[in-house]
């Protein structure tokens, strides 16, 4: 092995995060900071210098910050990002011997020593720094120089080779000829705020007409936005849009055969009306839609879009391009099955055809077509069924020219495979919180996503029940089961949706026993839905949601904690900000049936509480406040009632006359 410089001493291994070895980059949204740490160490006894180096990848020249020593060679730096794209990030340490002997020399002093030589080699340090900094330091260092050779008292000289100001300019002009540079340059990926906090709201256009079994259109979406916003959702998300097939056109409760009245699956994408750049006729046209975009943003709200790369047998692209599809030996198109199911209504693309490239760019210009009618966050269906490789390159495409764009990867898969398509840039992810009902699933399983390396490119986007999914959760435990997982949806994670106005309707009819179908799916059939209805959640999901808008720390998923109780029934949870101003404590009654109670232990101090003082809980959903004192406090939630407390913790100031007053 061949050297190329011998004289680098300094070590930089374990550095994180680091995503695959650094295959994959890291995401942050803009504002967030980057915190790095790695072991850094060199040989024998000498001081070891380190910092991080970082710029956007559109700058060529880095920014540094300094990094700190931790423990056992542990050492720490951060950054923060401020504009979309990605950023790259590496470290740099050397052996520092002006540090080094700054640490000699105090120590020499100490024992009683004559230091008139190590001063006189502080001198020649200090004189080589010089000529490395600018003309007003280098003069500064010169006459740093000159002081520790002067024939003085060793006392005055020790004083000035000590100073904070020496220490600073010699920091600023360090020696970093042996330097060694970490041998891999790592990336953050940066999105908009939106890609970490946000709260979904799914409905189908074709179910709001005023009319009686009448078809809606986007104007009637239009009239729904103040509903939309009124329940405190800024995403909107529409199922596709697209005119929808007739050959084997699925009936009723996803029946082979249909009606002409009935008006199929919107997956069914594709008709003589067009395919994936078209709008359903019954939706009204580009331009109406264009209007919705544009109305929403006026009311805070995104549309979002589904992608569902598939077509029926009707879709345009069957009938210009069989090649881009698998073909049976009887030359038909083969279509989607999972058996015993079979999906006649459904082409999936073959993307291991010849024509693969053309594929690609047709694909592609999908998503460009509606980011050109003014849509910056799309759903993907079922991601994993198509290649890695594509998406990669399909999601870097239209990053690299709109870095605002937000992908949601809706992938129920196995663990590896919903990772990875995150790590090759899906902005945020379904995930298993639907099915984790028990307080030991949902504390394991969200432990694993914000505790472990999935956070640093894993978002998790929460949701309570999707048109697929009814859970048996959701059939058996009434309005408190729907209000309590809706609190868990929207506190333990920054992001959330729901489908509605099944959702806040509670409709929690399955198809049949043992099954997570919805009886007469809207996935099939227009539905009317009374949104005015008495019994709606509406108020309840307006006011969780002013909670997550209000409080700084339910914005984020890393500073998810966990909290003891003595009651399986009972799970408690913390989100705090970075410096612990603001602290938000949950409390969530998992049983829908029967009133629970226990005891909740706290780390006070940890938590930035003053475990002498008392400290008040604002329960925000009640507005009613507690005055809890020391660790161990009691709590009882009758689900009745209100299945949970989300409660702003509020620090003693001070006291005025006879009264408390609390922060």
């Amino acid at each position: 092995m061949i050297v190329e410089e011998g004289r680098r001493r300094a070590i930089i291994e374990g550095v994180q995060p680091e995503i695959d070895c650094g295959r994959f980059p890291i995401r942050r949204t803009v504002g967030e900071k980057v915190t790095v740490e790695a072991d850094i160490f060199t040989d024998g006894h000498d001081v070891v210098s380190a910092r991080l180096l970082h710029r956007p990848a559109r700058h060529a020249e880095w920014s540094e910050v300094p990094m700190e020593s931790l423990v056992n060679d542990r050492w720490r730096g951060e950054f923060a990002v401020y504009e979309l794209g990605q950023y790259r990030y590496t470290l740099q340490a050397w052996v520092d011997h002006f540090k080094t002997w700054q640490r000699d020399l105090g120590k020499k002093v100490d024992a009683g020593q004559e230091v008139s030589v190590e001063l006189r080699m502080g001198a020649q340090l200090v004189e080589e720094s010089a000529l490395r900094a600018s003309e007003a330091d280098a003069s500064r260092l010169r006459q740093y120089a000159h002081d520790l050779r002067m024939e003085v008292s060793s006392a005055e000289r020790v004083q000035r080779a000590l100073s904070e100001d020496l220490c600073r300019l010699m920091a600023s002009y360090p020696d970093r000829r042996f330097a060694t540079t970490y041998s891999r340059e790592l990336a953050a990926e940066v999105d908009r705020e939106r890609a970490r906090f946000s709260s979904w709201y799914e409905l189908f256009p074709r179910s709001t007409s005023p009319k009686p079994r009448g078809h809606g259109s986007f104007k009637d979406v239009e009239a729904r936005l103040p509903y939309v916003a009124e329940l405190g959702f800024d995403v909107l998300y529409l199922p596709p849009i697209h005119p929808i097939g007739h050959t084997f056109r699925k009936g009723q409760n996803n029946s082979p055969t249909s009606t002409e009245e009935e008006p199929g699956s919107p997956w069914g994408i594709g008709s003589e009306e067009g395919g994936h750049k078209a709008v359903h006729p019954q939706l009204g046209t580009l331009e109406d839609f264009r209007q919705l975009v544009a109305t929403a943003l006026e009311w805070g709200i995104e549309i979002a879009l589904d992608i569902a790369f598939q077509t029926s047998p009707d879709h345009p692209y069957a009938r210009e391009h069989p090649e881009w599809f698998r073909h049976r030996p009887d030359g038909t198109i083969q279509y989607a099955e999972n058996p015993p199911k079979k999906y006649q209504d459904i082409y999936p693309f073959d993307f291991e055809t010849e024509r693969w490239r053309e594929l690609w760019e047709e694909l592609k210009s999908i998503f460009l077509f509606w980011i050109d009618q003014g849509v910056r966050i799309f759903r993907v269906d079922n991601p994993h069924t198509k290649p890695y490789r594509f998406w990669e390159w399909l999601i870097g495409e239209i990053k690299a020219a709109h870095p605002e764009v937000i992908f949601l990867s809706e992938a129920f898969t196995r663990p590896k495979v919903m990772y990875y398509l995150a790590k090759l840039g899906f902005s945020q992810s379904y995930t298993y919180f639907t099915w984790r009902n028990t307080k030991w699933e949902l504390t394991e399983y969200f432990t694993e996503l914000t505790k472990t390396e999935v956070n640093e490119f894993f978002r998790p986007n929460l949701w309570p029940n999707t048109p697929d999914i009814l859970t048996e959760q959701l059939q058996q435990g009434g309005s408190p089961a729907f209000m309590a997982r809706l609190v868990l949806a929207a506190t333990l994670g920054a992001s959330y949706g729901v489908y509605g106005p099944a959702f806040e309707l509670m409709e929690n009819l399955p198809k049949e026993p043992g099954s997570e179908e919805y009886l007469n799916s809207e996935k099939y059939e227009i539905k009317n839905w009374d949104i005015e209805r008495s019994d709606s959640l509406r108020y309840f999901i307006a006011l969780v949601n002013r909670i997550r808008r209000g409080n700084l720390p339910l914005q984020s998923n890393h500073n998810l904690r966990f909290h003891q109780v003595d009651n399986e029934q009972l799970i408690c949870y913390s989100k705090a900000t970075d410096d612990l101003s603001a602290l938000v404590l949950v409390v969530v009654n998992l049983d829908p049936h029967w009133k629970q109670s226990g005891w909740v232990e706290l780390p006070l101090e940890e938590l930035g509480i003053d475990p002498h003082q008392p400290y008040q809980l604002h329960d925000l959903l009640t507005d009613a406040r507690y005055l809890w004192h020391g660790s161990r406090n009691y709590v009882e939630l009758d689900p009745h009632q209100l299945p949970a407390h989300i409660f702003r913790l509020r620090r003693r100031i001070g006291r005025e006359g006879e009264s408390e007053h609390y922060e």
